[in-house]
């Protein structure tokens, strides 16, 4: 027999661990478009356009006979989905790690966000409930959806080739963002030439990310591959589990501490992210293909930010570069506050100044992390990262529409942000990041 006809068992492994991944990444570049186009770009102008609609005389909007602002429903919208995500994702994640099944569990929640964002297309009038409704299902099944693929990089990848495996994804998203994003601007821009009116277009562009997320979650949904877990090894009931997992990391308060401040400065970052269109739209007035062209630079630079941010981690530690993504962020909303209405290319500079800094803030914060976790608990202290994350992430939409409600003005939303930024750098100036990396059981970096 010829031996070069033979594949090893390691060589079939190899390939179907090939193959696992090259699905892996396809489901970033299936969601990813979700964050883009529809949170980041369109649904927050246009769902605050439609509860302005229904507003009464006072500019307010009657939600279960709730008074609330018509420009602060988008962010009390987003901060309801995250408390709807919280309560579901230890139910879900304790599910899929008793019964080995992620897959089903995967599928569920994608086609359910991808569902509820097509549907967003019969958003139109004054139907702000139902723009509501379908932003807290899709928002919530995303969040889902996305600790679920999470949990597949341990599977999928040997811990030396997990770094490039998540890089690699992470690209993915990005760059089905800005090419989805492209598509959306050719129609937005001439709509009128397609034969279809401005708020038809952006109706079209929402539910084309769900039908683009449909579509390609098909790829993962068919490679990746579900693994039983031995009964010793089965999870505790939804929120019994989680309760477990904060009762071991208690025993690593300086985990716990760079977690805290983690959770405070991240939970800046994703408003700035859903909130940064509307304060565009809303208050300096700028048109929606602007806020698109704005939103591609911000995509492209976050990858050259991340590279540039990388760089600096192996010159001066993961450490002191997030500390200054962090003075750099709080400059750059402290400038926002300062922008003039109608001038889009100051609003350039601002969106450069986000892409610079967003994805290395959060590649690096999340490679620290993991220096901090003690070994063998990767997959539940990460569990709870996630959930914990999302547990936050609603104080900041809260504190901006709050803000708005209370002052009417977006300005003064979007500097209120600045305090996660300043709180965050001051509790993760006081992690003494190599005896949290020694007290975790780990091997301490020459430089961190």
């Amino acid at each position: 027999m010829d031996i070069d006809t033979v594949r090893s068992p390691a060589a079939d492994d190899s390939a179907g661990r090939r193959r696992e991944q090259h699905g892996w990444y396809f489901y970033d570049w299936a969601c990813s478009v979700y964050s883009t186009t529809v949170v980041t770009v369109f649904l927050g102008p246009y769902l605050t356009t439609v509860a302005e609609a229904a507003a009464d005389a006072d500019g307010f909007v009657h939600p279960l006979g709730i008074p609330v602002r018509a420009g602060s429903f988008f962010a009390y919208a987003v901060s309801l989905s995250v408390v709807v995500a919280v309560l579901v994702m230890p139910l879900v994640g304790a599910a899929a790690d008793r019964t080995g099944r992620k897959k089903p569990l995967l599928a569920a929640a994608a086609y359910t966000g991808a569902a509820a964002t097509a549907g967003m297309f019969f958003l139109d009038g004054d139907r702000y409930l139902l723009g509501g409704l379908l932003l807290v299902v899709a928002n919530a099944a995303q969040s889902v959806a996305m600790m679920l693929y999470n949990s597949y990089l341990p599977q999928i990848a040997p811990p030396e080739e997990r770094d490039a495996v998540s890089s690699r994804g992470w690209a993915f998203g990005y760059a089905a963002g800005a090419l989805v994003l492209v598509a959306n601007l050719v129609l937005y821009t001439g709509h009128d030439s397609f034969g279809v009116s401005e708020g038809m277009a952006v109706r079209i562009c929402l539910a084309s990310a769900g039908l683009w997320w449909g579509a390609f979650a098909l790829i993962p949904l068919r490679r990746l591959r579900d693994r039983r877990t031995p009964a010793r090894e089965a999870a505790l009931p939804g929120f019994r589990q989680l309760a477990a997992t904060v009762r071991d990391m208690r025993r690593h308060p300086l985990t716990l501490a760079f977690l805290l401040a983690y959770l405070v400065y991240n939970d800046g970052i994703q408003t700035v992210i859903s909130q940064a269109s509307v304060y565009g739209s809303k208050e300096l007035g700028l048109g929606q293909s602007t806020l698109i062209v704005a939103v591609l630079l911000v995509q492209v630079l976050a990858v050259a930010g991340a590279l540039l941010l990388g760089r600096l981690a192996r010159r001066y530690g993961a450490k002191r570069t997030i500390l200054g993504s962090l003075g750099a962020w709080t400059l750059t909303l402290a400038a926002g506050y300062f922008l003039p209405a109608g001038a889009p290319g100051w609003f350039f500079v601002l969106a450069a100044g986000i892409g610079l800094v967003l994805g290395g803030s959060q590649a690096l914060s999340r490679s620290l992390f993991s220096h901090l976790v003690p070994p063998g608990k990767e997959a539940e202290y990460f569990s709870a990262y996630e959930i914990s994350d999302r547990g936050l992430s609603w104080l900041g939409p809260l504190l901006f529409g709050l803000t708005y409600q209370l002052t009417g003005s977006y300005r003064d939303a979007i500097v209120s942000l600045v305090g996660f930024f300043v709180l965050g750098f001051v509790l993760l100036a006081r992690v003494p990041v190599h005896r949290a990396i020694a007290d975790a059981g780990n091997p301490v970096p020459q430089r961190i």
